[in-house]
């Protein structure tokens, strides 16, 4: 039996629920590591802070992981990723994987896109450069105000007229993830829009079994899920619900 001072972890880091569904991804590709679970979720939403307000939480939260000694660290959050990943990278030795918008893909189909986001991953340099490197000029960022906000707070209760009036009034037919909260809202998204949903958990995923190797099989003792800091009850049950069903 594996010992599990050699058990390797991921940790993972969002504002709120939004990163549960960047761990359900990554969790169907990499099954023979332990997974922890930072949240925010008091201070959600992310979108709203400044630069060096955004960046002091995320230090606050690797600081932390630094002491488990991870085998990477994925940030689930589009807000971090986009105003923090570099400082993050620099100042840490273990791998940390971003979020980014799928600009790429959307715009090698589509020919005219959005990026719905929140202020500051849409103010957000490296937004603004991934747009201009792959959107192949079809692609354009809309804020979203609140939307984030509105999903962690309802998350049991999400009413499809109060989502849609928080949605931009523009027309396209691809609409990009900005947000890891929006996940949760992207059958109402793409109907409101008639269009096709692109987001960047699957490249996220696919880019954690590239950096710790990917494994058929699952821990024995079985993999262990954690959730530290934040509201850790709201996190768990948030994620038992998204994998209901699942094996």
């Amino acid at each position: 039996m594996e010992s599990l001072n050699t058990r390797r972890t991921v940790c993972f880091f969002d504002s709120g629920i939004g990163g549960l569904n960047v761990m359900r991804e990554c969790a169907k590709l990499v099954k023979d590591a332990d997974f922890i679970y930072f949240a925010d979720n008091y201070r959600v939403p992310y979108g709203n802070l400044t630069e060096n307000e955004l960046f002091s939480l995320a230090d606050n939260a690797f600081d932390k992981m630094q002491k488990i000694n991870p085998a990477a660290a994925v940030i689930a959050c589009n807000t971090v990723t986009a105003v923090c990943a570099e400082k993050l990278r620099k100042r840490y030795s273990f791998p940390i994987i971003g979020i980014q918008p799928a600009v790429k893909p959307a715009a090698s189909f589509k020919k005219n896109c959005v990026v719905l986001a929140t202020p500051a991953t849409a103010q957000s340099q490296s937004l603004k450069n991934l747009v201009a490197l792959f959107g192949n000029g079809v692609t354009k960022i809309c804020v979203c105000p609140g939307l984030a906000d509105y999903v962690e707070r309802n998350i049991f209760n999400l009413r499809k007229n109060e989502i849609i009036s928080l949605l931009p009034k523009v027309k396209a037919d691809g609409v990009i993830l900005g947000c890891t909260h929006y996940s949760f809202v992207s059958e109402i998204i793409s109907d409101f829009y008639s269009s096709e949903i692109y987001d960047g958990k699957e490249g996220v995923a696919k880019r954690l079994a590239q950096i710790i190797g990917k494994n058929d099989h699952f821990l024995t003792p079985p993999r262990k899920i954690t959730f530290w800091e934040g509201d850790t009850a709201k996190n768990r049950a948030v994620y038992s619900l998204i994998c209901k069903g699942e094996s």
